[in-house]
């Protein structure tokens, strides 16, 4: 092991591995990933289900099976070194790892650049304070998942799914899969949060109810969940008295949101944005703090892996371009501002050259909308414009400016929807 790299990676999921393989791509000498778990492709290990890899790969493939074509890339490469099981414990603002693993103990490693690829977990019980005692059968989806596909255990059998993120509807079909009877999935929000896919092949193909605008008063049971009352809510999400009814279970799965894994970004004093709780970052995926640099979930959520591992890219190339001290320094910012219908934008701003650079901005909109133009200015400028028929808070929405473009966007950028289109 070094004691200096050109480039350190802290996480080792599709985004870490990505990074790693387009930092190399992109002459980086000696690269390091570090990974807590006990093997690298992160969370992509649990989730056996397909559908991954259809824009990266090109070609439909399991979690398990990306995970393993992002490990074949790095794998044999010199250049690139691995430490799983490992812990980082801090990261300081000179670039220093602090880290623990069973095997080599305390480590200090010190890099030119940093990538932060720590990912996401999930929001817990405790986040959305339901009223009742501690039962056993209160899981978060996440968990429950890898306790079924790769521990080998069954959490319950009769089961109540709050929440229709992702990982709640892929697990309604896993248990109905293992012969478990899923009562319903609730949801506090009028639409659902999760892809439109996996509503209709988890759900709709399998004849489970999912209630919008419903959420759970109490959980019932001292030592086991014996059930849950359920209420209507109203606009501001309070439950409506008199709507109250009881779900009989003995398993509450919990998919209420994803936060961005930032506690060391935290320390480092990073600029965080409020809204995604992740470090605000530009198109080169560049912190606030020079030579650190983020991508995948832990700047912001993501629907599919394959934006992630498109993310991780970027960042691996810039990080190794500014280990070799290859990248121009001279460049102005441009703030990116969402509004209008666009709750989220990733970059929050744009750091150009004066011949402007190619910028791919991802964002989300605030509610559903159907039929609206999606419209990216500077000033009076309109830089791009995008039709969409529809637009989901739950999917990502992806648009591209060219360079020859981004040279004429001014002090600031604002991408918003015209509903009146």
């Amino acid at each position: 092991m070094k004691n200096l790299y050109d480039v350190i990676i802290v996480g080792g999921g599709p985004a870490g591995l990505s990074a790693a393989y387009s930092a190399w791509q992109n002459g980086a000498e000696s690269i390091l990933v570090i990974e807590r778990d006990r093997e690298l492709g992160g969370i992509l290990q649990q989730c056996i289900h397909n559908g991954f890899g259809l824009h990266h790969f090109k070609e439909e493939l399991t979690g398990p099976g990306y995970a393993y074509r992002c490990i074949e890339m790095i794998k044999d490469k010199p250049e690139i070194e691995t430490l799983v099981d490992t812990m980082v414990l801090e990261v300081l603002q000179d670039k220093t790892v602090i880290a623990v693993s069973p095997e080599h103990g305390l480590l200090k490693i010190a890099g030119r650049t940093v990538i932060l690829t720590m990912g996401c977990r999930e929001r817990t019980r405790g986040a959305i304070r339901i009223p009742g005692e501690r039962p056993a059968g209160v899981f978060t989806a996440g968990a429950a998942q890898r306790m079924v596909n790769m521990e080998g255990y069954l959490p319950g059998h009769k089961i109540v799914i709050l929440g229709s993120g992702d990982i709640g509807l892929i697990m309604a079909r896993r248990m109905s899969l293992e012969g478990c009877k899923v009562q319903a999935v609730l949801e506090i929000c009028p639409f659902s949060n999760g892809l439109t896919r996996n509503i209709v092949q988890c759900l709709d193909d399998y004849d489970i109810p999912l209630y919008l605008s419903h959420t759970i008063t109490k959980i019932h049971g001292r030592d086991r969940v014996t059930g849950v009352t359920v209420a209507k809510v109203n606009e501001k999400m309070q439950p409506i008295a008199g709507t109250e009814f009881d779900i009989e279970c003995d398993t509450l799965l919990l998919s209420v949101g994803l936060i961005p894994e930032n506690e060391l970004s935290r320390s480092l004093d990073l600029e965080m944005h409020p809204l995604t709780s992740g470090p605000i970052v530009d198109q080169r995926r560049r912190t606030s703090l020079p030579g650190f640099y983020a991508a995948g979930n832990v700047v912001h959520v993501h629907d599919l892996v394959d934006f992630v591992s498109e993310e991780a890219e970027i960042a691996g190339k810039f990080a190794a371009l500014d280990a070799q001290e290859k990248l121009d320094g001279d460049l102005r910012t441009v703030n990116v501002i969402a509004s209008n219908g666009v709750r989220t934008c990733v970059p929050q701003r744009l750091s150009l050259p004066e011949n402007g650079e190619k910028a791919r901005l991802f964002m989300r909109v605030a509610n559903p909308e159907r039929k609206v133009k999606l419209e990216v200015k500077s000033g009076e400028n309109v830089i791009l414009t995008k039709m969409l028929p529809v637009a989901k808070p739950s999917e990502m929405i992806a648009v591209d400016i060219p360079a020859e473009k981004t040279a004429l966007i001014g002090e600031t950028l604002t991408v918003a929807l015209n509903k009146e289109a």
